[in-house]
């Protein structure tokens, strides 16, 4: 009937509707962030600083974990022939974790065993340490963001409330869903950061103990060969 009348009298009736339908909000991503808070901004930098972490840390660590098949090798023959400085120079052109921990071992060719095994451990832990940098960054991301994004549903929270209370009657779902934006999008932001935080976290942490047990297979791959007799 509507249509009808719409039809006879040339007025487009069903054109508030199909503006209504149309001028529907839709929020962007880039919208729902800046529904989040001030608190967005912090979540966000942290985002920002966990990224950087690990796609540095991925590198380095990959790279140490990298082996030359050939390297004891040819360690083990330039000692057994006495090239003690072919063997250091070998140590520095190969420029590795374990390379380095080899290299120590040799500076103290001629000591007592225990001091050249103490030697090599210490620089194995040093080489561990320098390649661990960062990760508390990470860690503390993957148990702050989601902590943040809590503080900003309770922040959300209370003034939805607030303002619910300061309208009394007069207040509507309008009021109340302003503040449910920043508690939700703060929530939903800090889990995905603290996942995200979390995942790098472990798999650098198996990437570490890899490059830890290369170390320690080639240090005692070295005080191996110290006590083989000469061919």
């Amino acid at each position: 009937m509507l249509l009808l009348d719409a039809a006879l009298t040339g007025t487009p009736a069903a054109a508030p509707v199909a503006t209504q339908v149309a001028t529907q909000v839709e929020l962007s991503l880039w919208d729902l962030c800046l529904k989040g808070g001030p608190l967005m901004i912090v979540i966000g930098l942290l985002s920002l600083v966990c990224i950087y972490i690990f796609i540095e840390r991925a590198i380095v660590v990959n790279r140490a974990a990298r082996e030359d098949d050939t390297f004891m090798q040819r360690i083990r023959d330039y000692i057994h022939e006495g090239e003690i400085e072919s063997a250091f120079n070998l140590c520095k052109k190969n420029n590795s974790p374990y390379s380095r921990l080899i290299a120590k071992g040799i500076s103290r060719i001629g000591r007592p065993v225990n001091d050249i095994l103490a030697a090599v451990e210490n620089t194995g832990n040093i080489e561990i340490a320098s390649l661990s940098k960062g990760l508390p960054w990470l860690a503390t991301t993957a148990a702050g963001a989601p902590m943040l994004g809590f503080l900003g549903t309770v922040i959300g929270m209370v003034e939805a409330f607030y303002a619910i209370a300061a309208e009394g009657n007069s207040a509507n779902i309008a009021t109340f869903s302003s503040g449910i934006y920043t508690a939700l999008v703060t929530t939903v932001a800090g889990l995905v950061v603290g996942v995200v935080a979390l995942f790098g976290y472990n798999y650098l942490v198996a990437r570490i103990n890899s490059v830890m047990n290369l170390l320690e297979s080639k240090s005692m791959e070295f005080m191996d060969l110290l006590n083989e007799p000469a061919a």
